[in-house]
Protein backbone atom coordinates (compact mmCIF):
# COMPACT_ATOMS: atom_id res chain seq x y z
CA UNK A 1 0.00 0.00 0.00
CA UNK A 2 2.62 2.31 0.89
CA UNK A 3 4.38 1.78 -2.44
CA UNK A 4 1.24 2.15 -3.91
CA UNK A 5 0.69 5.50 -2.46
CA UNK A 6 4.70 6.36 -3.36
CA UNK A 7 4.39 5.64 -6.59
CA UNK A 8 0.86 7.47 -7.02
CA UNK A 9 2.37 10.75 -5.63
CA UNK A 10 5.07 10.83 -7.83
CA UNK A 11 2.83 10.77 -10.73
CA UNK A 12 1.46 13.31 -9.14
CA UNK A 13 4.28 15.34 -9.00
CA UNK A 14 5.01 14.75 -12.25
CA UNK A 15 1.73 15.84 -13.69
CA UNK A 16 1.94 18.96 -11.09
CA UNK A 17 5.68 19.39 -12.90
CA UNK A 18 4.45 19.42 -16.67
CA UNK A 19 1.41 21.12 -16.02
CA UNK A 20 3.93 24.11 -14.87
CA UNK A 21 6.44 24.14 -17.44
CA UNK A 22 3.39 23.68 -20.09
CA UNK A 23 2.03 27.25 -18.18
CA UNK A 24 5.41 29.12 -17.68
CA UNK A 25 5.80 28.18 -22.11
CA UNK A 26 5.58 31.63 -23.71
CA UNK A 27 3.27 31.17 -26.63
CA UNK A 28 2.04 32.89 -29.71
CA UNK A 29 -1.63 33.93 -30.77
CA UNK A 30 -2.48 31.36 -33.78
CA UNK A 31 -2.83 34.19 -36.05
CA UNK A 32 0.75 34.21 -36.10
CA UNK A 33 2.19 31.15 -37.77
CA UNK A 34 4.61 30.47 -41.01
CA UNK A 35 3.53 32.15 -44.34
CA UNK A 36 1.57 35.17 -42.22
CA UNK A 37 0.65 38.17 -43.87
CA UNK A 38 1.00 41.10 -41.77
CA UNK A 39 -0.98 44.91 -42.24
CA UNK A 40 1.49 47.16 -44.15
CA UNK A 41 1.69 51.30 -43.09
CA UNK A 42 0.17 50.37 -39.78
CA UNK A 43 1.94 49.86 -35.92
CA UNK A 44 1.82 45.77 -36.15
CA UNK A 45 0.62 43.93 -32.92
CA UNK A 46 2.10 40.71 -31.93
CA UNK A 47 0.71 38.93 -28.51
CA UNK A 48 0.24 35.45 -26.62
CA UNK A 49 0.26 34.38 -23.33
CA UNK A 50 3.37 33.68 -20.91
CA UNK A 51 3.63 33.70 -17.01
CA UNK A 52 2.75 36.62 -14.91
CA UNK A 53 5.51 38.75 -14.51
CA UNK A 54 7.59 36.72 -17.48
CA UNK A 55 9.96 39.13 -19.73
CA UNK A 56 8.96 38.91 -22.98
CA UNK A 57 11.35 39.62 -26.03
CA UNK A 58 10.36 39.41 -29.65
CA UNK A 59 11.59 40.02 -32.83
CA UNK A 60 10.80 41.27 -36.50
CA UNK A 61 13.21 41.61 -38.81
CA UNK A 62 15.66 44.19 -37.50
CA UNK A 63 13.15 45.37 -34.48
CA UNK A 64 13.64 43.98 -31.16
CA UNK A 65 11.03 44.54 -28.37
CA UNK A 66 10.45 43.99 -24.67
CA UNK A 67 7.33 44.00 -22.94
CA UNK A 68 6.17 42.07 -19.59
CA UNK A 69 3.35 39.61 -18.87
CA UNK A 70 0.40 40.81 -17.29
CA UNK A 71 -2.44 38.43 -16.32
CA UNK A 72 -1.22 35.69 -18.01
CA UNK A 73 -1.21 38.12 -21.13
CA UNK A 74 1.37 39.83 -23.37
CA UNK A 75 1.28 42.45 -26.24
CA UNK A 76 4.39 44.29 -28.39
CA UNK A 77 4.07 46.57 -31.21
CA UNK A 78 6.52 46.70 -33.98
CA UNK A 79 6.68 50.05 -36.18
CA UNK A 80 4.65 50.42 -39.36
CA UNK A 81 6.32 48.91 -42.56
CA UNK A 82 6.15 49.01 -45.87
CA UNK A 83 5.62 45.72 -48.27
CA UNK A 84 8.03 43.15 -48.82
CA UNK A 85 9.64 40.29 -46.60
CA UNK A 86 10.10 37.65 -46.17
CA UNK A 87 10.94 38.07 -42.53
CA UNK A 88 11.32 36.14 -39.40
CA UNK A 89 9.38 36.86 -36.36
CA UNK A 90 11.58 35.30 -33.24
CA UNK A 91 10.04 35.44 -29.52
CA UNK A 92 11.59 34.43 -25.83
CA UNK A 93 10.75 34.19 -22.68
CA UNK A 94 12.79 33.20 -19.90
CA UNK A 95 12.18 29.46 -20.64
CA UNK A 96 11.82 28.75 -24.22
CA UNK A 97 12.04 30.04 -27.86
CA UNK A 98 9.88 30.78 -30.94
CA UNK A 99 10.72 30.97 -34.08
CA UNK A 100 7.91 31.83 -37.18
CA UNK A 101 9.22 32.37 -40.75
CA UNK A 102 8.28 33.51 -44.37
CA UNK A 103 6.09 36.07 -43.18
CA UNK A 104 4.81 38.99 -45.39
CA UNK A 105 4.22 42.59 -45.50
CA UNK A 106 1.39 43.52 -47.66
CA UNK A 107 -2.53 44.25 -47.49
CA UNK A 108 -5.07 41.84 -44.82
CA UNK A 109 -8.38 41.65 -45.13
CA UNK A 110 -11.33 39.77 -42.90
CA UNK A 111 -14.03 38.11 -45.29
CA UNK A 112 -17.14 37.51 -43.18
CA UNK A 113 -20.67 36.75 -44.17
CA UNK A 114 -22.87 33.81 -44.38
CA UNK A 115 -23.07 31.09 -47.15
CA UNK A 116 -22.42 32.78 -50.10
CA UNK A 117 -18.80 34.18 -48.69
CA UNK A 118 -18.35 30.88 -47.48
CA UNK A 119 -18.94 29.02 -50.79
CA UNK A 120 -15.95 27.36 -51.61
CA UNK A 121 -14.14 27.60 -54.63
CA UNK A 122 -15.12 23.71 -55.53
CA UNK A 123 -18.45 24.70 -55.50
CA UNK A 124 -17.64 27.70 -57.70
CA UNK A 125 -17.32 27.94 -61.54
CA UNK A 126 -14.75 26.72 -63.38
CA UNK A 127 -13.20 24.74 -60.27
CA UNK A 128 -10.39 23.32 -61.82
CA UNK A 129 -9.34 26.04 -64.23
CA UNK A 130 -9.04 28.61 -61.17
CA UNK A 131 -7.49 25.72 -58.89
CA UNK A 132 -4.81 25.28 -62.00
CA UNK A 133 -3.68 28.63 -61.61
CA UNK A 134 -3.89 29.35 -57.68
CA UNK A 135 -0.46 29.09 -56.99
CA UNK A 136 0.79 32.74 -55.82
CA UNK A 137 3.24 33.39 -53.43
CA UNK A 138 2.41 36.63 -52.44
CA UNK A 139 -1.53 35.54 -51.33
CA UNK A 140 -1.80 33.74 -48.11
CA UNK A 141 -5.13 32.22 -46.42
CA UNK A 142 -6.33 31.87 -43.25
CA UNK A 143 -9.93 30.03 -42.45
CA UNK A 144 -11.05 30.45 -39.00
CA UNK A 145 -12.89 27.32 -37.46
CA UNK A 146 -16.58 27.48 -37.57
CA UNK A 147 -18.55 27.57 -34.52
CA UNK A 148 -20.23 30.12 -31.75
CA UNK A 149 -19.39 30.69 -27.83
CA UNK A 150 -21.59 32.32 -25.23
CA UNK A 151 -18.54 34.78 -24.21
CA UNK A 152 -15.64 36.45 -26.45
CA UNK A 153 -12.79 33.91 -26.60
CA UNK A 154 -9.24 34.55 -27.47
CA UNK A 155 -7.73 31.68 -29.80
CA UNK A 156 -8.60 30.35 -33.23
CA UNK A 157 -6.55 27.51 -33.67
CA UNK A 158 -5.80 27.97 -37.45
CA UNK A 159 -2.61 28.18 -39.77
CA UNK A 160 -1.98 30.61 -42.58
CA UNK A 161 -1.24 28.75 -45.96
CA UNK A 162 -0.16 29.87 -48.82
CA UNK A 163 -2.10 29.95 -52.09
CA UNK A 164 -1.64 27.11 -53.87
CA UNK A 165 -3.53 24.02 -55.81
CA UNK A 166 -4.00 22.60 -52.30
CA UNK A 167 -4.96 25.49 -50.32
CA UNK A 168 -7.21 27.52 -52.62
CA UNK A 169 -10.21 24.31 -53.27
CA UNK A 170 -11.74 24.99 -50.06
CA UNK A 171 -11.06 28.29 -49.25
CA UNK A 172 -14.22 31.45 -49.78
CA UNK A 173 -14.56 31.31 -53.39
CA UNK A 174 -15.58 35.56 -53.14
CA UNK A 175 -12.39 35.85 -50.72
CA UNK A 176 -10.23 34.16 -53.26
CA UNK A 177 -11.08 35.76 -56.32
CA UNK A 178 -11.08 39.46 -54.45
CA UNK A 179 -7.77 38.93 -52.84
CA UNK A 180 -6.65 37.55 -56.06
CA UNK A 181 -7.57 40.64 -57.70
CA UNK A 182 -6.48 42.75 -55.24
CA UNK A 183 -2.66 41.41 -54.95
CA UNK A 184 -2.50 41.52 -59.05
CA UNK A 185 -3.05 45.47 -58.90
CA UNK A 186 -1.89 46.32 -55.91
CA UNK A 187 1.59 44.22 -56.54
CA UNK A 188 1.89 43.79 -52.86
CA UNK A 189 0.96 40.30 -50.57
CA UNK A 190 -2.51 40.04 -49.56
CA UNK A 191 -3.07 37.68 -46.56
CA UNK A 192 -6.95 36.50 -46.28
CA UNK A 193 -8.79 35.96 -42.99
CA UNK A 194 -11.54 33.63 -43.62
CA UNK A 195 -14.53 33.82 -40.87
CA UNK A 196 -17.86 32.90 -41.84
CA UNK A 197 -20.92 30.31 -41.67
CA UNK A 198 -23.61 29.94 -43.79
CA UNK A 199 -26.97 30.54 -42.86
CA UNK A 200 -26.12 33.36 -39.86
CA UNK A 201 -27.84 36.36 -39.58
CA UNK A 202 -26.34 39.41 -38.61
CA UNK A 203 -26.89 40.12 -35.31
CA UNK A 204 -24.68 36.81 -34.25
CA UNK A 205 -21.75 38.74 -35.74
CA UNK A 206 -22.03 41.81 -33.61
CA UNK A 207 -20.70 42.33 -29.82
CA UNK A 208 -23.12 42.12 -27.67
CA UNK A 209 -22.81 45.11 -26.23
CA UNK A 210 -23.32 46.81 -29.04
CA UNK A 211 -26.69 44.99 -29.82
CA UNK A 212 -27.39 46.05 -26.35
CA UNK A 213 -27.01 49.60 -26.55
CA UNK A 214 -29.79 50.33 -29.46
CA UNK A 215 -33.58 49.97 -29.08
CA UNK A 216 -33.90 48.39 -32.49
CA UNK A 217 -31.30 45.25 -31.64
CA UNK A 218 -31.22 45.30 -27.89
CA UNK A 219 -34.21 42.42 -28.54
CA UNK A 220 -31.18 40.51 -30.20
CA UNK A 221 -29.62 40.29 -26.96
CA UNK A 222 -30.64 38.19 -23.61
CA UNK A 223 -30.22 39.89 -20.18
CA UNK A 224 -29.89 38.11 -16.49
CA UNK A 225 -30.03 40.02 -13.56
CA UNK A 226 -27.25 40.27 -11.20
CA UNK A 227 -28.55 41.06 -7.80
CA UNK A 228 -30.36 44.61 -8.43
CA UNK A 229 -28.99 45.11 -11.69
CA UNK A 230 -30.33 43.33 -15.28
CA UNK A 231 -26.93 42.89 -16.98
CA UNK A 232 -26.69 42.11 -21.20
CA UNK A 233 -25.48 38.14 -21.95
CA UNK A 234 -24.43 37.07 -24.94
CA UNK A 235 -26.99 35.62 -27.21
CA UNK A 236 -27.05 37.01 -30.67
CA UNK A 237 -23.35 37.37 -30.33
CA UNK A 238 -22.19 33.79 -30.85
CA UNK A 239 -20.44 33.78 -33.83
CA UNK A 240 -18.89 37.14 -32.85
CA UNK A 241 -17.39 35.85 -30.02
CA UNK A 242 -15.69 32.78 -31.16
CA UNK A 243 -14.69 34.29 -35.03
CA UNK A 244 -14.43 37.81 -34.51
CA UNK A 245 -13.21 38.79 -31.26
CA UNK A 246 -10.50 36.12 -31.00
CA UNK A 247 -8.92 38.22 -34.14
CA UNK A 248 -8.15 41.64 -32.37
CA UNK A 249 -5.96 43.47 -32.39
CA UNK A 250 -4.46 41.81 -35.26
CA UNK A 251 -3.65 44.43 -37.73
CA UNK A 252 -6.18 44.75 -41.09
CA UNK A 253 -6.70 46.76 -43.10
CA UNK A 254 -10.74 45.96 -44.19
CA UNK A 255 -13.39 43.68 -44.21
CA UNK A 256 -15.43 42.08 -46.77
CA UNK A 257 -18.91 40.88 -46.20
CA UNK A 258 -21.83 39.27 -48.38
CA UNK A 259 -24.81 38.45 -46.20
CA UNK A 260 -28.57 39.56 -45.73
CA UNK A 261 -30.39 36.30 -46.85
CA UNK A 262 -31.08 35.32 -43.08
CA UNK A 263 -32.37 38.92 -42.25
CA UNK A 264 -34.80 38.78 -45.51
CA UNK A 265 -38.26 40.36 -43.80
CA UNK A 266 -36.26 41.87 -41.39
CA UNK A 267 -35.01 44.65 -43.82
CA UNK A 268 -36.50 47.43 -41.54
CA UNK A 269 -34.36 46.69 -38.41
CA UNK A 270 -31.63 45.65 -40.87
CA UNK A 271 -31.29 49.28 -41.42
CA UNK A 272 -29.71 49.95 -37.73
CA UNK A 273 -28.71 46.14 -37.47
CA UNK A 274 -26.19 46.41 -40.24
CA UNK A 275 -24.28 49.24 -39.08
CA UNK A 276 -24.42 48.26 -35.96
CA UNK A 277 -22.22 44.98 -36.69
CA UNK A 278 -20.16 47.23 -38.54
CA UNK A 279 -19.32 49.62 -36.07
CA UNK A 280 -19.14 46.74 -33.71
CA UNK A 281 -15.95 45.47 -36.35
CA UNK A 282 -14.27 48.98 -35.88
CA UNK A 283 -14.20 48.98 -32.54
CA UNK A 284 -13.20 45.93 -31.83
CA UNK A 285 -10.42 46.49 -34.52
CA UNK A 286 -9.94 49.68 -33.10
CA UNK A 287 -10.31 51.26 -36.07
CA UNK A 288 -13.12 53.80 -36.21
CA UNK A 289 -13.69 54.12 -40.12
CA UNK A 290 -12.08 50.79 -40.83
CA UNK A 291 -13.16 49.99 -44.59
CA UNK A 292 -16.07 47.94 -44.72
CA UNK A 293 -16.82 46.86 -48.03
CA UNK A 294 -20.38 44.12 -48.67
CA UNK A 295 -22.20 42.50 -51.98
CA UNK A 296 -25.79 43.58 -52.37
CA UNK A 297 -28.42 40.17 -52.58
CA UNK A 298 -28.36 38.39 -55.64
CA UNK A 299 -31.56 37.90 -57.42
CA UNK A 300 -33.76 34.91 -56.17
CA UNK A 301 -37.00 33.25 -56.23
CA UNK A 302 -39.44 33.39 -59.53
CA UNK A 303 -39.27 35.95 -62.08
CA UNK A 304 -42.56 37.90 -62.73
CA UNK A 305 -43.52 40.78 -65.28
CA UNK A 306 -45.69 42.54 -62.98
CA UNK A 307 -44.71 44.96 -60.43
CA UNK A 308 -44.68 43.45 -56.76
CA UNK A 309 -43.69 43.63 -52.94
CA UNK A 310 -40.50 42.00 -52.39
CA UNK A 311 -38.60 41.63 -48.92
CA UNK A 312 -35.51 40.68 -50.21
CA UNK A 313 -35.62 44.27 -52.22
CA UNK A 314 -36.54 45.74 -49.06
CA UNK A 315 -33.03 44.47 -47.60
CA UNK A 316 -31.02 45.44 -50.59
CA UNK A 317 -32.38 48.89 -50.24
CA UNK A 318 -31.58 48.44 -46.37
CA UNK A 319 -28.23 48.07 -47.87
CA UNK A 320 -28.20 50.59 -49.73
CA UNK A 321 -28.89 52.92 -47.05
CA UNK A 322 -25.62 52.01 -44.96
CA UNK A 323 -23.90 53.47 -48.03
CA UNK A 324 -25.11 56.56 -46.75
CA UNK A 325 -24.81 56.06 -43.16
CA UNK A 326 -21.22 55.05 -42.15
CA UNK A 327 -18.37 56.23 -44.44
CA UNK A 328 -15.66 54.24 -46.03
CA UNK A 329 -18.46 51.93 -47.24
CA UNK A 330 -18.69 50.11 -50.51
CA UNK A 331 -21.17 48.08 -52.45
CA UNK A 332 -21.08 45.60 -55.06
CA UNK A 333 -23.98 44.68 -56.97
CA UNK A 334 -24.79 41.85 -58.56
CA UNK A 335 -27.85 41.64 -60.28
CA UNK A 336 -26.53 40.30 -63.41
CA UNK A 337 -25.64 37.35 -60.78
CA UNK A 338 -28.43 34.88 -59.62
CA UNK A 339 -30.28 31.68 -59.93
CA UNK A 340 -33.91 31.70 -59.69
CA UNK A 341 -33.53 27.99 -57.99
CA UNK A 342 -30.60 28.59 -56.05
CA UNK A 343 -29.82 31.10 -53.45
CA UNK A 344 -26.21 29.94 -54.27
CA UNK A 345 -25.50 31.47 -57.77
CA UNK A 346 -22.41 29.75 -58.91
CA UNK A 347 -20.43 33.08 -60.40
CA UNK A 348 -18.25 33.81 -57.88
CA UNK A 349 -15.58 36.03 -59.52
CA UNK A 350 -17.55 38.70 -60.71
CA UNK A 351 -18.27 39.43 -57.22
CA UNK A 352 -15.24 39.40 -55.41
CA UNK A 353 -13.73 41.23 -58.61
CA UNK A 354 -16.33 43.86 -57.95
CA UNK A 355 -15.40 44.13 -54.14
CA UNK A 356 -11.80 44.54 -55.13
CA UNK A 357 -13.06 47.57 -57.69
CA UNK A 358 -14.81 49.29 -54.72
CA UNK A 359 -11.38 48.42 -52.69
CA UNK A 360 -9.65 50.36 -55.42
CA UNK A 361 -11.40 52.98 -55.54
CA UNK A 362 -12.49 53.89 -51.87
CA UNK A 363 -9.55 52.73 -50.00
CA UNK A 364 -6.83 52.80 -52.14
CA UNK A 365 -7.60 56.04 -54.02
CA UNK A 366 -7.54 55.07 -57.60
CA UNK A 367 -9.46 57.46 -59.94
CA UNK A 368 -11.68 54.54 -61.34
CA UNK A 369 -15.35 54.43 -61.18
CA UNK A 370 -15.80 51.58 -58.61
CA UNK A 371 -19.90 51.75 -58.43
CA UNK A 372 -22.88 51.39 -60.52
CA UNK A 373 -25.12 53.94 -60.84
CA UNK A 374 -26.75 54.98 -57.75
CA UNK A 375 -30.26 56.89 -57.47
CA UNK A 376 -29.95 60.27 -56.57
CA UNK A 377 -33.22 62.74 -57.06
CA UNK A 378 -36.76 62.60 -58.79
CA UNK A 379 -38.07 65.34 -60.92
CA UNK A 380 -41.52 65.23 -62.29
CA UNK A 381 -42.63 67.17 -65.49
CA UNK A 382 -45.80 66.53 -66.69
CA UNK A 383 -46.03 62.51 -67.45
CA UNK A 384 -42.11 62.54 -66.83
CA UNK A 385 -40.41 60.94 -64.18
CA UNK A 386 -36.41 62.45 -64.69
CA UNK A 387 -34.58 60.34 -62.49
CA UNK A 388 -30.22 61.71 -62.57
CA UNK A 389 -28.19 59.36 -60.45
CA UNK A 390 -24.05 59.42 -59.30
CA UNK A 391 -21.50 56.86 -60.21
CA UNK A 392 -22.50 57.87 -63.84
CA UNK A 393 -18.89 57.17 -64.65
CA UNK A 394 -18.79 56.84 -68.66
CA UNK A 395 -22.47 57.52 -69.05
CA UNK A 396 -25.51 55.38 -69.20
CA UNK A 397 -26.24 52.24 -70.39
CA UNK A 398 -28.77 49.90 -71.39
CA UNK A 399 -27.56 45.98 -71.76
CA UNK A 400 -30.14 45.42 -74.51
CA UNK A 401 -32.68 46.90 -77.07
CA UNK A 402 -34.25 48.65 -74.07
CA UNK A 403 -34.41 49.17 -70.36
CA UNK A 404 -36.31 47.06 -67.88
CA UNK A 405 -37.09 46.82 -64.75
CA UNK A 406 -38.98 50.61 -64.18
CA UNK A 407 -42.22 50.74 -62.42
CA UNK A 408 -44.27 53.98 -62.00
CA UNK A 409 -47.20 55.58 -59.71
CA UNK A 410 -49.46 58.34 -59.06
CA UNK A 411 -50.76 59.54 -56.08
CA UNK A 412 -53.58 56.12 -56.19
CA UNK A 413 -50.07 54.34 -55.06
CA UNK A 414 -50.82 51.84 -57.99
CA UNK A 415 -47.66 50.67 -59.22
CA UNK A 416 -47.11 50.22 -63.51
CA UNK A 417 -44.57 48.76 -65.04
CA UNK A 418 -42.94 51.77 -67.13
CA UNK A 419 -41.16 52.64 -70.44
CA UNK A 420 -37.75 53.90 -69.60
CA UNK A 421 -35.49 56.08 -72.35
CA UNK A 422 -31.67 57.12 -71.58
CA UNK A 423 -31.45 60.93 -72.15
CA UNK A 424 -28.09 62.22 -71.78
CA UNK A 425 -27.58 61.16 -67.85
CA UNK A 426 -31.04 61.09 -67.01
CA UNK A 427 -33.17 58.03 -67.12
CA UNK A 428 -36.46 59.21 -68.44
CA UNK A 429 -39.89 57.21 -67.00
CA UNK A 430 -43.57 57.29 -68.30
CA UNK A 431 -46.77 55.09 -68.42
CA UNK A 432 -49.81 55.77 -70.49
CA UNK A 433 -51.56 55.03 -67.36
CA UNK A 434 -50.36 57.87 -65.00
CA UNK A 435 -50.58 61.22 -66.01
CA UNK A 436 -49.16 62.57 -62.87
CA UNK A 437 -46.05 60.02 -61.51
CA UNK A 438 -45.28 60.62 -58.09
CA UNK A 439 -42.99 57.60 -57.33
CA UNK A 440 -40.53 55.16 -59.46
CA UNK A 441 -39.06 51.60 -58.39
CA UNK A 442 -36.40 50.37 -60.28
CA UNK A 443 -35.90 46.38 -59.80
CA UNK A 444 -37.92 46.53 -57.13
CA UNK A 445 -38.90 42.28 -56.80
CA UNK A 446 -37.11 39.38 -55.64
CA UNK A 447 -35.52 38.18 -58.79
CA UNK A 448 -35.04 41.99 -60.47
CA UNK A 449 -34.80 41.96 -64.29
CA UNK A 450 -33.10 44.79 -64.96
CA UNK A 451 -29.98 46.03 -67.38
CA UNK A 452 -29.41 49.13 -66.75
CA UNK A 453 -25.27 50.16 -66.41
CA UNK A 454 -22.74 52.66 -66.79
CA UNK A 455 -20.50 52.26 -69.61
CA UNK A 456 -17.24 51.76 -67.10
CA UNK A 457 -19.44 47.73 -66.77
CA UNK A 458 -21.05 48.20 -63.81
CA UNK A 459 -25.05 47.26 -62.37
CA UNK A 460 -27.53 50.03 -61.44
CA UNK A 461 -28.50 49.05 -58.10
CA UNK A 462 -32.22 48.78 -57.32
CA UNK A 463 -33.94 51.47 -55.33
CA UNK A 464 -37.60 53.05 -55.09
CA UNK A 465 -38.14 56.86 -54.54
CA UNK A 466 -41.29 56.27 -52.27
CA UNK A 467 -41.71 55.32 -48.99
CA UNK A 468 -45.13 53.08 -48.88
CA UNK A 469 -45.69 50.28 -46.82
CA UNK A 470 -48.46 47.56 -48.44
CA UNK A 471 -49.30 49.55 -51.48
CA UNK A 472 -51.24 47.57 -54.05
CA UNK A 473 -49.31 46.43 -57.27
CA UNK A 474 -50.84 47.29 -60.39
CA UNK A 475 -50.52 45.77 -64.11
Amino acid sequence: MQRWNWQRNLLALTIIAVSATAQAAVKLHDLFTDHAVLQRDMPIPVWGTADDGEKVTATLGDETVSTTAEKGKWLVKFKPRSAGGPLVLKVEGKDNKLEVKDLLVGEVWLCGGQSNMEWRITQSETPAEIIARAKNLNLRLLTVPRGGKPEPQTEINAAWKVCDEKSVGEFSAVGYHFGAALQKKLDVPVGLINSNVGGTPAQRWADYESLYALPETKGYVKTAKDGDDVKPIAAGSDLYNAMIAPLAPYAIRGAIWYQGESNAGQAERYRTLFPTMIQSWRKTFGQPEMPFLFVQLAPFKDKTDKPQESDWAELREAQLMTLSKLTKTGMAVITDVGNEKNIHPIPKQPVGERLALAARGIVYKEKIEYSGPVFESLKTDGEKAVLRFSHVGGGLEAKGDKLTGFTIAGEDKVWHNADAQIEGETVVVTSDKVSKPVAVRFGWANFPIVNLWNKDGLPATPFRTDNWPGVTAGK
